[in-house]
């Protein structure tokens, strides 16, 4: 046999984000479950063609969702809570996903949401309880979607994610006893998997590719014996079905190396498995130059080797957009293929390219065609050739592709001598940063006074977390202007109408501390990408982030530096029209490196205390301007966290720093906001305490209040706000329940430190619930006084 190259996954969304209208479409009541459904069977095929005719061996099938493969995996195996058990199909479906609100008939929240390891693609994590009873349904996803890919002559690799890691994604109920483990399930859970595998193979799959991604990480004793019990119950399942099972199965391993910890060897000794698949890439983003870890390599080689299995290789980064050094890659499989031979090596991608854009045809045509940066770059449709390739030369020797290496090679030189990646001006900067300018000028308790005299705010302070609405009204004219459809005075007028009537909004709702809405912003991220020195943008490099919702994230290439203010103006004119304060809305730097596709040839440390400098400066001229409350959000600081907690110390070091580069360079009585959402903070506490902000808001609601009391343990020592509805969801929580939250709030948090807000920004919501939500958040806050002034 020979090398055979595969593709763990592919972006779900389409070329142009067609499964992102459909599913809105659905959601808005313009497409039927019908055409929805139809609409996505089209994408599946056209994703599965475009993998066919690349010619990957390994095609997988059942990575495509509505909204969330973690969800998927939840509802094929029977692991819905009760309070949707009165709804089904996709109605129950989107009601985990999104809540489901229809008066006097059902109101139900959503489930919570957070981050996939330490990517910005956000999850759904299943609350689990010894209640819990694992059904496989019938004629399951799974099923479904390899017969679909069948009957169109496709023999496609099923895609699950692994018992194992499904368990340590989802969550304990918050009914669940104390000592309850969610892993005390695994049996019934592996039971199940052997019911889908089986109709999996009677349905002719020969390999299935189960998502272990957990691998990577620091396993206790406890957990690593767990893998090893699941692996062996599946194995004696499988072969006592029937006749014995021929179905070969893949565990797939990412983001991270699966050296340390004797991981590598656990991976390959599981019982029943046929492959493991090796991340070669996300164990080196903080090595400077390197594309692959050699320790890694030679740790799964060895595994592979002693164990007789197949090893698949990642060597064509997933989670990132430029080439591969193809040479380099063809090397270690030549090197992998001497030691156990080409029938037992598989090249893939180091991750599933759901974390990649599409394809690079849209960066190619039209204006504005920045074809230098296009020359450095891979998405996903380009990444399949990258590993055809690589494997294509393992196979018959680096002459049948001698063309796509020099090309290849010939673009990697190109971009080593850019001009555009070093800045002199912004290095000499670097090393001019000081000890000194990490630090704000008093502490906080000091702060705390100055700030309190100054803003004269009520008890109970609201506010919301920075953008309002995007209708498509906006969106349209943010269309035109780069179209040069109108003219630039003509938008800045039409804003401006936009910015007057969200400030006149928020003082009719009474909110005390207001915002400009983010108008101007497509994203909170692209819109400083596209004002930053070293950093490209695309015109359609969409990534999806949570269920219909996709991000263009930016391209650091080069030294990052402001050329000159980004958000002064619009923030200025929108304080100029009210007496109220008025929030200065920045992105962090943290935010913004780990949001962005980053360059690969020095440090992310580096990368980010230069995005942090280009926003100490702008928070200088907001406070110039006269803007006393500046709100700097850092949501992806948990989410840059490395897998290994070996690294943990160094990164939040340099982090911690960053944030205090951006946010130190102002008085006293400049009142400095940061935001964060969808992660677990307990385990970085004291950093979160040493970022040393005023005012923390948090998303809250729709974790249902978890981490209060983590703050709580930790005496959090500033003001703090945590969400008190839910903005993923069209649901509009009533009063009752945000004064409840706030009556939990007030058991972990001082009285008198308590900001109330929503969970996150308003911009993917629609004006009436808005409205509907904010008045209850505004009530909810003069309940609160009115009772600690009694």
């Amino acid at each position: 046999m020979p090398v055979l190259s595969s593709c763990l996954g592919f972006p779900r969304m389409g070329e142009n984000r067609e499964l992102k209208h459909l599913v809105e479409g659905f959601w808005k009541g313009t497409i039927s479950e019908t055409d929805l459904l139809a609409g996505a069977k089209n994408l599946r095929e056209k994703h599965w063609r475009i993998q066919q005719e690349q010619g990957v061996d390994f095609i997988p099938s059942n990575d495509f969702s509505l909204y969330d493969h973690i969800l998927d995996a939840a509802v094929v195996f029977g692991a819905v809570p009760e309070r949707y058990s009165a709804l089904s199909g996709l109605d129950q479906y989107f009601a985990m996903a999104r809540g489901l609100q229809v008066p006097g008939k059902v109101d139900v929240a959503s489930l919570p949401m957070s981050k996939y390891f330490d990517t910005n693609y956000h999850y759904v994590p299943v609350p689990l309880s010894p209640k819990t009873v694992f059904k496989l349904t019938s004629n399951s996803k799974p099923v479904q979607e390899f017969n679909e890919a069948k009957a169109l002559g496709i023999q496609t690799r099923p895609y699950i994610v692994g018992p194992v890691s499904f368990l340590l994604l989802a969550r304990a109920s918050k009914d669940a006893p104390a000592r309850f483990n969610v892993l005390d399930l695994i049996d019934g859970l592996v039971d199940s998997y052997a019911q889908l595998i089986e109709e999996l193979e009677n349905a002719g799959a020969q390999w299935i590719q189960l998502d272990e991604p957990h691998l990577v990480t620091d396993l206790s004793a406890v957990t690593q014996s767990i893998y090893t019990y699941a692996y062996t119950r599946l194995s004696k399942a499988l072969q006592t079905s029937r006749a014995g099972s021929n179905v070969k199965i893949l565990v797939a391993t990412y983001f991270d190396s699966l050296a340390g910890a004797g991981n590598a060897d656990l991976a390959f000794s599981l019982p029943g498995v046929s492959a493991v698949h090796a991340d070669l890439v996300g164990g080196t983003r903080d090595m400077t130059g390197s594309t692959v870890s050699a320790g890694s390599f030679a740790a799964v080689v060895a595994a592979a080797k002693a164990t007789g299995k197949y090893l698949s290789l990642g060597v064509v980064d997933g989670r990132n957009v430029w080439k591969a050094d193809l040479r380099a890659a063809v090397a270690l499989v030549q090197d992998s293929v001497r030691i156990l031979g080409t029938d037992r090596v598989i090249v893939s991608t180091s991750c599933s390219l759901l974390h990649s854009p599409h394809s690079l045809k849209a960066e190619k045509v039209g204006d504005n065609v920045d074809a230098e940066l296009i020359d450095w770059m891979s998405f996903a449709t380009e990444k399949l050739q990258e590993i055809v390739t690589i494997a294509k030369a393992a196979n018959h020797g680096t002459e049948c592709v001698k063309d796509l290496l020099e090309e290849n090679a010939a673009s990697l030189q190109r971009k080593s001598v850019s001009n555009r990646i070093n800045n002199p001006v912004v290095q000499a900067r670097m090393q001019s940063v000081q000890p000194s300018m990490l630090a704000r000028k008093s502490p906080y308790v000091v702060r705390r006074d100055v700030q309190s005299r100054l803003l004269n705010l009520p008890k109970y302070p609201t506010t919301t977390i920075g953008s309002f609405p995007q209708t498509a009204k906006l969106r349209r004219l943010r269309a035109q202007y780069k179209k040069n459809s109108i003219s630039q005075s003509e938008y800045e007028r039409l804003l401006k109408e936009e910015i007057a009537s969200v400030v006149k909004f928020q003082e009719n709702l009474d909110i005390d501390v207001l915002v400009h809405g983010e108008a101007e912003r497509n994203d909170m991220v692209e819109y400083f990408g596209e004002m930053l020195d070293g950093i490209g943008f695309t015109k359609n490099g969409w990534v999806q982030s949570y269920g219909s919702r996709c991000v263009k994230p930016p391209i650091i290439y080069g030294d990052v530096s402001r050329p000159s203010p980004m958000t002064v103006a619009w923030t200025a004119y929108a304080q100029s029209l009210t007496a109220r304060p008025m929030k200065g809305m920045l992105t962090g730097p943290l935010t913004i490196l780990c949001w962005s596709f980053v360059r690969s040839d020095q440090p992310r440390q580096a990368t980010a205390m230069q995005i942090a400098l280009a926003v100490r400066d702008e928070v200088a001229d907001l406070e110039k301007a006269g803007i006393k409350i500046i709100q700097i959000d850092e949501p992806a600081i948990r989410e840059g966290l490395p897998l290994r907690r070996g690294k943990w110390d160094e990164y939040l070091k340099w982090a911690v720093e960053a944030f205090r580069l951006a946010s130190s360079g102002v008085s006293d009585g400049t009142q400095i906001h940061s935001h964060m959402c969808y992660a677990d903070f307990e385990d970085i506490m004291d950093a979160i305490v040493a970022m040393d902000c005023d005012v923390l808001s948090i998303e809250s609601a729709k974790s249902d209040l978890k981490l209060l009391q983590a703050f709580k343990e930790r005496d959090y020592p500033n003001e703090l706000g945590p969400g008190v509805f839910d903005i993923h969801t069209q649901r509009v929580t009533p009063d009752a329940e945000m004064k409840s939250r706030v009556e939990q709030m007030q058991t972990c948090l001082a009285w008198d430190r308590i900001w109330i807000n929503p969970d996150c920004g308003l911009k993917t919501r629609g004006w009436e619930e808005t409205e509907a939500a904010l008045k209850n958040m505004v009530q909810t806050a003069k309940h609160f006084r009115a009772a600690a002034s009694a």
